[in-house]
């Protein structure tokens, strides 16, 4: 017997990444080039189209929200994200797998990002694993490449849902 309302169903599979979406920096509402990312800096991105007076804002950029960091390419440890990165950038859902609180501290010398609700931290230069804290998993990558015109695009959507662990996801 369940009384909580409906089951999301896929909502909370997919975000609004598809292969060819623009990575459009937070702060400046402009899609970002690889030379918009300094080695051991941290930006925080969205896919291009979504906008602050869209209805359904707040749902979609709590799923889509990225952080992208750039390393040098020999300090990533794991072999799909270099895969998935260009030139060392990578980029991570910024909701943290604990309970879903935005991921905002990046320490750069360590490649940590710290989650500050409950410290969960996540080495960015091995796959975004746990290193400390309750959180359930590693952060989703976003595979990205660059397009044509230079900008940094997604490849895809997230394989992986992105959120706390404990979402039941349909």
């Amino acid at each position: 017997w369940r009384d909580l309302g409906p089951l999301p169903g896929t909502k909370l599979r997919h975000t609004l990444w598809s292969k060819g979406k623009l990575l459009v920096n937070m702060n400046t509402n402009e899609p970002l080039r690889p030379s918009d990312v300094a080695v051991g800096s941290l930006t925080f991105a969205m896919p291009e189209g979504l906008e602050e007076h869209d209805e359904d804002f707040q749902n979609e950029i709590a799923k889509a929200a990225l952080m992208i960091i750039r390393l040098e390419p020999d300090s990533i440890k794991d072999k799909r994200e270099l895969e998935w990165s260009h030139e060392g950038i990578v980029a991570y859902s910024k909701i943290c797998t604990h309970v879903g609180c935005p991921i905002s501290l990046y320490e750069q010398q360590t490649h940590h990002a710290l989650c500050p609700c409950h410290q969960s931290t996540f080495d960015l230069a091995d796959g975004a694993r746990v290193i400390f804290g309750p959180a359930g998993h590693a952060l989703p990558q976003l595979r990205i490449g660059v397009n044509d015109e230079g900008y940094l695009e997604a490849l895809g959507d997230f394989e992986e849902p992105v959120g706390p662990a404990y979402w039941e996801r349909g």
